[in-house]
This record gives structure tokens, C-alpha cells and sequence, in this order.
């Protein structure tokens, strides 16, 4: 049985960067994987492609009509994943959610969601208040949800937002929230505070990922971190990351704090513990 999973997590945060790499490690692991980028920007599956920027979903309907085959917009990856870019409308026009949604849909007509596969990733664009956020959960696709956050206000603030979105799903549907990835921006007391803040929303941090300069020079050769240099600790870190994900049996339904909680958290745990 496919698990499906969503990657959620503020703009910027490096929600792809740490679902390519998770993939990477899974598929490195044997594991039949399938990428979903649901980010209009389509650059959810650029360094399993090599860099490659593949036409997306919406592009290729609008260019050739209805009548496309799967080979079309879907493209073999590293490790043998499998990757779709949905992309969005153009710019100023329609919304993103119905892309990905037309997106899902077509991909089933297609036969693309095969019983040999092991996972379904989505990565999806951050922004709670979007109806691109609920599209893989209200369509009934994504029942796996891990928030990339760091110690940082903002990223905890959207991570808080993400879990009230969850939360409102999961009360009529299976969705649930798998754990907190925290991709580390070294700030002081981190992984404590990411540790409180995913206990204090009923959660768990499933994995901590160090924060290293070898990422973005793998990012420069268009590579995953287990591509570009495979022995490295850093990729070891992913597959560590993949290891939780993959045996992981703790999902909950969040239960998102008030602002004011948020505040004192990063205080107990971000700035008074520093001092």
C-alpha cells in the first residue's frame, strides 16, 4: 500500500530542497518513489532531474489539449523516481490549487499512481491561506503530513498555521501530521525549541537536520546531497530523515497553539535559554 505524504513549511523554508533529498535516500533504500511538485515555481524535482526543467502539467495542457500521454509530463529521476511538476497558472491569473487538483486528476487518468509504488510526495507551496495548501488533504491524496520548520519566529509561526489547516481536515478525513522536520538555520537552542514546539502541538520532531554548506554546493551541480556525494555525513543526515519517515507510527491530529503560547515558547526556549 502507497503511503502519500505532504511536505508543508513557510516559503523559503526549504521544503524542497529536504523532499528531494528524502526522496533520494528512500529510492537509494530500494523504495519506488513518485514526486508531486505542487509549487507553481516547478522546481520541486530540479535536482533529482539534474536540472532539468521539465514542462509541467498545466503547460503541457495548454500547448497540446487534453490528448497527452503519461511519458509526456511525468520523467524518470534519480534513482528511478518518478517526477511531475503541476505548475500554476500564468501569472495573475487563476488560481494554483485548481492546477494542482487538474494536476492529480490527470495523473490518475493517466495510470500513474501504480500499485508498485511505494510513496507519493508532494511538495506543496506554503501559504495556509491559499487553496493551493489543501488540495492533496480536501481530494483525499496526501494522508501523511511533515512540516520543514527551523528555530526561527516566522517558520514556527507558518508551522502553527499549517497545523490549524490539519487540524480542520483531519476532523472529517484521515489526514495527519507525521512530525516536524527541522531544517537547521543554527540559531541558538534550536533543537530544543523545535523539540517543545512539536510536544506542545501533540507532535513529535521526527528528525533534526543539521545545517551544512555541502547542500547548496550539490544544489550548484544540480544534484541531491546523496547524488553528489554519497559518503558524506550530510547525506547520511537524509537518510537518517528518510530511516524516521519510513518507520514512523506516531500521526496525530495537531493541536495548533495560540499566538500568544507561540511567543512564550520562543522565549522559554529560543532567547531566555540563550542567555
Amino acid at each position: 500500500m502507497k503511503r502519500q505524504i505532504a511536505i508543508y513549511g513557510k516559503g523559503g523554508i526549504g521544503k524542497s530542497t529536504t523532499t528531494q533529498n528524502t526522496v533520494a535516500a528512500l529510492a537509494d533504500n530500494g523504495k519506488n518513489v513518485m514526486v508531486v511538485g505542487c509549487d507553481p515555481k516547478a522546481d520541486s524535482t530540479r535536482l533529482l532531474l539534474h536540472g532539468l526543467c521539465q514542462k509541467t502539467v498545466l503547460d503541457t495542457l495548454r500547448d497540446e489539449g487534453d490528448d497527452i500521454e503519461l511519458d509526456e509530463i511525468l520523467k524518470p529521476g534519480f534513482g528511478g523516481t518518478k517526477c511531475v511538476e503541476s505548475g500554476g497558472p500564468e501569472p495573475g491569473v487563476g488560481c494554483a490549487g485548481r492546477g494542482i487538483i487538474t494536476s492529480i486528476n490527470l495523473l490518475e487518468q493517466l495510470g500513474a499512481y501504480t500499485d508498485d509504488l511505494d510513496y507519493v510526495f508532494y511538495d506543496v507551496l506554503g501559504d495556509v491561506v491559499c487553496g493551493g495548501f489543501a488540495m492533496p488533504i480536501r481530494e483525499g491524496k496526501a494522508e501523511e503530513i511533515y512540516i520543514v520548520a527551523s528555530g526561527e519566529l516566522m517558520a514556527l509561526y507558518a508551522a502553527n498555521n499549517i497545523s490549524k489547516g490539519i487540524q480542520k481536515y483531519a476532523k472529517n478525513g484521515k489526514v495527519r501530521l507525521g512530525g516536524i522536520i527541522c531544517n537547521s538555520r543554527n540559531v541558538d537552542n534550536e533543537h530544543a525549541l523545535l523539540k517543545a514546539f512539536a510536544e506542545e502541538i501533540g507532535s513529535q520532531l521526527i528528525y533534526f537536520v543539521p545545517r551544512d554548506n555541502l547542500v547548496q554546493r550539490a544544489e550548484i551541480h544540480k544534484k541531491t546531497v546523496i547524488d553528489f556525494d554519497p559518503e558524506s555525513n550530510q547525506a547520511q543526515e537524509y537518510r537518517n530523515l528518510a530511516a524516521a519517515i519510513d518507520g514512523n507510527t506516531h500521526f496525530v491530529i495537531p493541536k495548533p497553539m495560540a499566538q500568544e503560547r507561540l511567543e512564550e515558547l520562543m522565549m522559554e526556549h529560543g532567547f531566555l535559554g540563550a542567555m
